[in-house]
């Protein structure tokens, strides 16, 4: 079986669900999830900057996060285990400004998505994941920055149940202590 890449835009511009080049046999599958080339046939231009992986254990919240300056355009794609993704778009100026949509990752349906610059991305870590981005722009200790996960005012419906409720969400220190979005509001008004 060959599987060439589909790119399905979302109701957040900029945002799409991709599925990868696949193809199968005897041996197993070869996976292709970056293509310069396909990627530009399809009006996508992310030159590749860093590429880099987290691994979490089940429970784990990574969000909702972004760099203020010099954003961080990025594809992501669960290559082991199962994540419930999530993008909020901080764009002040766009139609869907405050909306957040999840995706269902895992390494075995493939599916990865482009975050544009301007939104906030995070997943909870539904079994022990592996998750790659690719990035267009490096990372900026300087610039990082995010929302809380469970901020009131964006209200991502994480699926809490599936880790064994909020008693056993894992967070970093670093996600502990990030603002809510009416603080965001209050010092950059958006991006």
């Amino acid at each position: 079986m060959i599987q060439k890449f589909e790119f399905t835009n979302t109701q957040i511009k900029g945002l799409v669900e991709i599925v990868p080049f696949q193809s199968d046999d005897i041996r197993g599958r070869f996976t292709k999830d970056y293509s310069k080339e396909a990627f530009r046939e399809y009006g996508i231009v992310h030159d590749l900057q860093e590429v880099f992986y987290t691994t979490s254990y089940k429970g784990v919240i990574r969000a909702l996060h972004f760099q203020r300056t010099r954003q961080q355009p990025k594809l992501v794609r669960c290559i082991a285990g199962h994540v419930f993704d999530a993008v909020v778009d901080l764009r002040k100026d766009s139609a869907t400004f405050k909306k957040w949509l999840a995706f269902d990752l895992s390494g075995e349906n493939y599916r990865e998505i482009l975050v544009p610059a301007g939104c906030a991305h995070g997943y909870l870590v539904l079994e022990d994941s592996i998750v790659s981005y690719k990035c267009s722009e490096k990372f900026y200790g300087e610039y990082d920055d995010g929302i809380l996960w469970d901020d009131a005012d964006i209200h991502v419906d994480w699926p809490l149940e599936k880790v064994g409720g909020r008693e056993k969400v894992i967070l970093a220190k670093k996600d502990r202590e990030l603002q809510s979005f009416q603080e965001f509001m209050e010092k950059y008004g958006g991006f």
